[in-house]
């Protein structure tokens, strides 16, 4: 619940501290007071927008610190973990600080946070009801988020919107796919040309520098042929060959070797020079009887090296790079034909994202209509209840399964009936002012009913009744604050008796300025206050004693 509020240089409140406590709370004053400005600074506080004409004429900022006990309100506490915002202590300090620029602060527990955060957070805690709430009634889209609300439809109204964007991207990809098909076909004949082509290539990694080493051996075959031929007979085959003028000193060594050991060294070098040098000679003779000057084999190389040069220039490439290439047209060619591209493919997959998105919407739909026939019923008794005999209010929910929307396929419509006999129409084609003020009011009190919020806010509600039905207002607000914290900004006397803390806000003026100034009232003050609204200015004993009446009934 709201426990404390600070507010400095905010509209034509100088400074204001106020302790709030659990209960019925009421809030009254002469009219121009400012009874809503404490209201709206708490809505500032939690989110809503600002701009610098909010700022206390004279001053440069405006400043709203808000504490809330969130000790009895788990979402919003683990909300604070979530993001790394809790405290050790059960309160959470919100702060808004506005400048004349128009620019804005705010921190939750000192840390600074986006607006869209302390909204999201102030959601969790505290609900306010404005007496205009009847003028958005009007609204289809209006209606709907009242019977969500009713029936705590976040959970399927997420999903629903979940799938729903999904099933949206694929038919946004399906229609693209569809526009660009001429387009989309003509780039992978493209690719598959290309693609066939290079397979019909067969070209391997290293095939090039292979071919080079090919062509020019051939080309030069009987030169080579000719030289390792005269090497080998020279080296070894030759009667005065190398090999045999090496194998004479090895043996002329070989006999002086006894008479110096000296010898061993040289000799053994000879030894494996002659050994390398049969080598050699062997490589030297396999080469030259294995080289053959063949014309079919140099052409069959020179026509290989011409397809693979052509190919690579109509590509404008190196020969080299050819290989990779081919790699990188299959894999788009693959990429076009795969399921992302194919038409069919995307087809089936939007199928089935409709499907997924008539699975939540149906489960949402089926939960409106069982929460709708229970706030139709809700608000007809307390339509009854607030003078409206006769009267009663039916949701009519359409499904339309070929509407697809974030909010489900439901056209939801608040009908009413205002009088017995009457047929029911649309709300705004059937109900003036007053009665669509009290509708409103019996919608937010029975919707009140199922949220697990902290704290309620009421401000002027009660705008257009009076009497009885009055009474049964208070009686109903005092009722919802029996487990929560109820404010209400009210001008009737009827609400006001049944609160459990009457704060009174007046208008402080001086030559200089004016301001707003608010007290809460003791048990006499509190009489005076409750005559002063049944009675006006002149206050009579009898006032006063049906001021004391009302307090004591109520109490």
């Amino acid at each position: 619940m709201l426990t404390h509020i600070h507010i400095r240089n905010f509209a034509i409140i100088e400074e204001l501290e106020l302790e709030l406590h659990a209960g019925m709370t009421a809030l009254t004053g002469e009219t121009g007071a400012g009874k809503s400005i404490l209201l709206d600074a708490i809505g500032l506080v939690l989110g809503d927008k600002a701009d610098s004409n909010t700022v206390r004429h004279g001053a440069k900022k405006a400043e709203i610190a808000l504490t809330v006990d969130i000790s009895k309100a788990p979402h919003a506490h683990d909300w604070l973990i979530a993001h790394a915002l809790d405290s050790d202590e059960d309160d959470c300090i919100l702060r808004r600080i506005i400048a004349t620029t128009g620019k804005s602060r705010t921190t939750i527990n000192g840390a600074p946070v986006t607006l869209a955060l302390i909204r999201e957070l102030g959601e969790q805690m505290v609900d306010i009801h404005g007496q205009h709430e009847h003028q958005s009634l009007m609204k289809k889209g209006m209606q709907r988020q009242m019977l969500d609300d009713f029936a705590a439809n976040a959970d399927l109204l997420d999903k629903t919107r979940t799938s729903w964007k999904a099933w949206k991207t694929l038919k946004e990809r399906l229609d693209k796919l569809t526009d660009e098909n001429q387009q989309h076909q003509e780039r992978i004949d493209l690719l598959s040309f290309q693609t066939h082509e290079l397979e019909e290539l067969a070209l391997d990694v290293g095939e090039t520098e292979r071919l080079d080493e090919a062509l020019n051996r051939l080309a030069h075959a009987e030169q080579l042929q000719a030289a390792t031929e005269q090497s080998y007979h020279q080296l070894y085959d030759a009667e005065a060959s190398a090999y045999s003028s090496l194998s004479q000193h090895i043996q002329a060594l070989q006999q002086l070797l006894s008479a110096d050991p000296a010898l061993h060294t040289p000799l053994e070098l000879l030894q494996n020079a002659q050994v390398q040098l049969q080598e050699a000679a062997y490589l030297l003779r396999d080469y030259a009887e294995g080289l053959e000057g063949d014309p079919q084999q140099l052409k069959q190389v020179e026509d290989r090296i011409a397809d693979i040069r052509a190919i690579a220039r109509k590509h404008q490439l190196e020969p080299e790079q050819l290989v990779e290439h081919l790699l990188s047209l299959q894999q788009e060619l693959a990429a076009l034909q795969g399921g992302d591209y194919n038409i069919e493919t995307v087809r089936q997959q939007l199928d089935k994202a409709a499907a997924h998105y008539q699975k939540h919407a149906a489960a949402l739909s089926k939960n409106r209509r069982r929460f709708a026939s229970q706030l139709s019923e809700g608000v007809t008794q307390a339509m009854q209840e607030l003078g409206m005999q006769g009267g009663r209010l039916v949701i009519q929910i359409n499904t339309d399964h070929e509407q697809f929307s974030p909010q489900g396929n439901d056209q939801i419509e608040f009908t009413v009936s205002a009088n017995p006999g009457q047929p029911l129409k649309p709300i705004n084609k059937v109900a003036s002012g007053g009665e669509l003020s009290r509708i409103s009011l019996a919608i937010q009190m029975i919707a009140a009913q199922t949220l697990t919020l902290p704290a309620l806010i009421f401000d002027e509600v009660d705008t257009g009744i009076g009497g009885g039905i009055a009474e049964v207002v208070g009686a109903q607000l005092r009722t919802l604050s029996h487990n929560r914290q109820v404010l209400c900004v009210t001008h009737l006397p009827q609400v006001a008796s049944q609160a459990h803390q009457h704060y009174k806000v007046t208008k402080l003026k001086d030559d200089a300025s004016t301001s707003t100034g608010i007290q809460q009232l003791s048990a006499s003050e509190r009489t005076e206050e409750i005559a002063r609204m049944i009675g006006g200015i002149d206050l009579t004993a009898a006032t006063r004693a049906l001021a004391t009446e009302m307090l004591r009934r109520a109490q």
